[in-house]
């Protein structure tokens, strides 16, 4: 009975789920003043035409958009290792319980590494 209840617990669970975004393009500019010379003749004298440019630059500090894997899954595994344990002290009887218990230990710290997100 313990163990079917255990079970019911660990199953239905609230799972916590990780939405990942596309990253966003993201573009830099500047605007800059340019002047440009416009020879001329004896009849037309030259002259000296003027305008601003958009020039797209460096973003600051894009040299950390690398990103980072900082996933850190202990307490998902210290958690889902005490579940596995108890589980598994619970279903099993007498010699069993010498391997039942690090077994089901194991097994729930992985299964609970891959649910806190690792």
């Amino acid at each position: 009975m313990k163990f079917f209840i255990l079970a019911f617990l660990f199953c239905f669970s609230p799972i916590h789920q990780v939405k990942a975004t596309t990253p966003k393009l993201v573009t830099c500019t500047r605007t800059e003043y340019r002047e440009e010379y416009i020879p001329g003749t004896r009849s037309n004298p030259g002259y000296v035409k003027s305008y601003e440019v958009d020039v797209v630059i460096p973003c600051e500090g894009s040299n950390q958009a690398e990103k980072i894997d900082d996933n850190d899954c202990r307490d998902g595994s210290v958690i889902g290792g005490i579940l596995g344990a108890g589980i598994a002290l619970s279903s099993s009887r007498g010699k069993d319980r010498f391997w039942a218990v690090p077994a089901g230990g194991t097994a729930g710290a992985l299964i609970g590494c891959q649910v806190d997100g690792g």
